[in-house]
């Protein structure tokens, strides 16, 4: 396990956290924040995501053995979204609790390229099943870029086009396979497993708080904020997941994080919007 915590901080990770304590710090000396309290927000950022990347490699490593790992972690990595989702119910603001599972639509090709530039197999993984890849993604975006323009009475009409599109997406997904692995590292990781997912929901609900704590503290800009540092950290699990079964030689599985992920952000979406119409 020791040897997995040190693995799962990699080059990348070191760049990125000198980028946010870079843009946080910055700011707050450019715009005239709290410099002390935008480097502990910077900070927090930095462990969160630590801590989601150590997750993520455990939760990997300990299921990599079974067949779908990669439909697997598209589930698992959209706890965060759901949380969120939870949080927006809880307030009454169904815009608000949607937009983070359909938010993550756009911002999860994006990082999708960017792990398989990182990883050195960009056409490998484009040569993979890419119909059925582009279906999906163009899919679920539509859908998500349809629920802000659509009005409330059209709600249920989403809802329906919703299930009719990702259902048959969901059930026609590529099969993966299976890998065998060392049953001893295994056995010892699967131990790690729940506490490992218990981790990735904690900080994932806590994200977008620590972020909007250093947003506060160091006067950034909120478009700047919401566009460049939101939509990628929200994202941050399912970037993390890539890397790793990318680095494994799993571009089906990196691809079906991806696309599951997506289409369980409109089923997220769908099921608070369902919700949301039985209370109203």
């Amino acid at each position: 396990m020791r040897q997995l915590i040190v693995s799962s901080i990699t080059r990348l990770d070191l760049v990125v956290w000198l980028l946010v304590l870079t843009f946080f710090c910055g700011s707050s000396l450019l715009f005239h924040g709290n410099l002390q309290l935008s480097f502990i927000g910077a900070s927090g950022i930095i462990i969160e995501m630590m801590l989601i990347g150590l997750s993520i490699e455990i939760i990997i490593e300990s299921i990599k053995h079974i067949k779908g790992v990669g439909t697997v972690t598209g589930f698992i990595t959209n706890g965060p979204e759901a949380l969120c989702l939870i949080v927006g119910l809880v307030a009454g603001d169904i815009l608000f609790a949607a937009s983070t599972p359909l938010g993550s639509n756009f911002m999860n090709p994006i990082l999708l390229i960017t792990a398989t530039i990182i990883c050195k197999n960009t056409l490998q993984t484009i040569k993979t099943k890419s119909g059925y890849t582009m279906v999906t993604l163009l899919s679920t975006a539509t859908l998500a870029v349809s629920f802000f323009i659509i009005p409330e009475s059209y709600f249920t009409f989403w809802l329906v086009a919703a299930v009719v599109v990702t259902a048959p997406l969901f059930f026609l997904r590529p099969d993966e396979g299976e890998e065998e692995s060392d049953a001893m590292y295994a056995k010892n990781a699967r131990k790690w497993l729940l506490p490992a997912i218990l981790l990735l929901l904690v900080t994932g609900y806590f994200l977008d708080p620590v972020v909007s704590f250093a947003a506060e503290s160091s006067k950034a800009p909120k478009g700047v904020i919401g566009f460049l540092v939101l939509a990628t950290l929200t994202s941050w699990p399912e970037f993390k997941s890539c890397l790793a079964l990318l680095s494994r030689n799993k571009p089906l599985a990196a691809i079906l994080n991806i696309t599951i992920s997506n289409i369980t952000n409109i089923w997220l979406a769908a099921g608070g919007i369902g919700f949301y119409l039985l209370r109203h």
